[in-house]
């Protein structure tokens, strides 16, 4: 009983200590926390992050149980480990700072393309995706968004042209000069084609994709950008966004996923989460 009131004493004195600035303290903390997790989830980061919460752990258990040897090594992994983490998660790292600086505070929101405008390039695209997908011609489409592609729209050809079906139809056609490389979109414009990727470096990845599925994985995980992929072999329409894959897309779901990208929306869940949560329901039904 005397324990019970020291501990309800103690609780008692600490809630009256508690000031405005201590909860905004906490609250700032506490979302800073929640979009780190956010950030990380469903990553090879959150992996590694577990790791170094098992060996943070079996650091305290040897001190705890008096193992000397074992605890001074795990100390000078912990150690040595503050620099290969800043190695290690540098695309994490990168990515978090970009999104830092995607953020409505510091840039302006996303574009809005409206009326026409926005119905007539969703169509253009649509249209154009489509007609390749029947065709089975190999495509790849970049649609840039806050994260500038400046430097990939380097390594193309430059056209600066309006989104048009026929255009990205003809840009895609085998054997032709640029069909072999990405198309870069920004709002209603086709910046560039003929563009090199990065390629991605997860390694479980299902051995059927090939390299346009691993350039649309690998500029989505260094930008905020979302690609389009036509399969030549089967003419199947992927999506890749913020590292994630989306594949075999129907026209209708494309549609509606660049519709909502255009439009200007304060939604948290990105295009994939929301495929694969509908996938989701309907094999529960």
């Amino acid at each position: 009983m005397i324990k019970v009131w020291y501990t309800l004493q103690f609780l008692k004195g600490l809630f009256l200590n508690i000031r405005m600035r201590d909860i905004i303290d906490i609250f700032i903390v506490a979302v800073a926390f929640y979009k780190l997790f956010m950030l990380i989830r469903e990553t090879r980061a959150e992996q590694l992050t577990k790791g170094i919460f098992a060996l943070f752990v079996f650091t305290k258990l040897s001190e705890w149980l008096e193992l000397y040897t074992i605890n001074w090594l795990l100390k000078q992994v912990m150690t040595v480990g503050t620099l290969a983490i800043l190695i290690v998660f540098q695309p994490e790292l990168r990515r978090a700072l970009e999104y830092i600086g995607r953020s409505r505070f510091f840039t302006k929101s996303f574009i809005e393309v409206k009326g026409e405008s926005l119905s007539k390039v969703v169509d253009e695209i649509v249209e154009a995706v489509a007609s390749l997908s029947r065709q089975k011609i190999g495509a790849l489409i970049v649609m840039e968004r806050k994260t500038g592609l400046s430097e990939v729209v380097e390594t193309g050809t430059k056209i600066e042209g309006k989104v048009s079906s026929d255009l990205l139809i003809n840009i895609f056609i085998p054997n032709t000069p640029l069909h072999d490389g990405a198309v870069i979109i920004k709002e209603d414009m086709i910046k560039a084609a003929g563009c090199f990727l990065p390629l991605t470096d997860n390694m479980s990845l299902s051995k059927d994709l090939g390299t346009r599925h691993r350039a649309a994985l690998g500029i989505s995980e260094k930008s905020d950008s979302l690609a389009i992929v036509v399969s030549e072999e089967t003419g199947a329409i992927s999506i890749a966004e913020n590292g994630s894959l989306a594949r075999y897309l129907d026209i209708k779901t494309l549609e509606q996923i660049l519709m909502d990208m255009y439009k200007p929306k304060d939604q948290k869940q990105t295009f994939i989460t929301k495929w694969r949560q509908k996938n989701e329901q309907r094999e529960g039904k």
